[in-house]
């Protein structure tokens, strides 16, 4: 099974990427964000423990987060593989990951990073803003924002993969094939 972490700041081509390693190797998309959203939908257990929490203007504990992870991942038993994105955040998302995974006798098989600079990251946000209609696509000050929250609080994660033998920078930058081209090489080693 192949499970990977993409990794990147906002802009780096996370989704671009995402979307042709699905089409490429059958893998399965697990966005928290869309997890979280479905689970909403359904009105399930954790969804509705989601939900009253973000409406309080909470963030979702990781434990919830964990657990949504762990019914898709029971929902697609014969996949090929996962992409996690957008998780883990975090060292105890990662370390909570790898739990789950092990749980579940699998492990994930490595962290890619997009490397992007910041001065590249703020001008592909803002020409995305142009057309996704996104608000913090749009502000300079907020993609300034999100590309340092990314740098203090999640860039660490990729601390914790390294210590694994995990871990594995390309360029970001480039055209969308020959940065699928690194990808796939580094893939390949796995």
């Amino acid at each position: 099974m192949l499970n990977l972490v993409l990794f990147g700041p906002p802009g780096a081509g996370k989704g671009t990427q995402s979307q042709k390693l699905i089409e490429q190797f059958g893998l399965i998309h697990l966005s928290t964000g869309d997890l979280l959203r479905g689970e909403i939908s359904q009105g399930t257990e954790l969804g509705i423990e989601a939900k009253k929490l973000m409406d309080e203007g909470m963030l979702v504990p990781d434990s919830v987060v964990i657990g949504m992870i762990s019914n898709k991942l029971d929902a697609n038993k014969d996949a090929k593989g996962f992409i996690f994105d957008g998780f883990p955040r975090t060292v105890a998302q990662a370390q909570a990951l790898d739990e789950l995974l092990e749980s579940k006798n699998s492990a994930i098989s490595g962290m890619i990073a997009l490397e992007v600079t910041d001065g590249e990251l703020e001008q592909r946000l803002l020409k995305r803003g142009e057309t996704s209609g996104r608000p913090d696509d749009a502000n300079p000050e907020v993609i300034r924002k999100r590309i340092k929250e990314y740098n203090d609080k999640t860039a660490p994660v990729a601390g914790f993969y390294k210590n694994q033998n995990k871990f594995t920078s390309i360029n970001g930058i480039g055209s969308i094939d020959e940065i699928f081209d690194s990808i796939n090489t580094v893939i390949a080693s796995y």
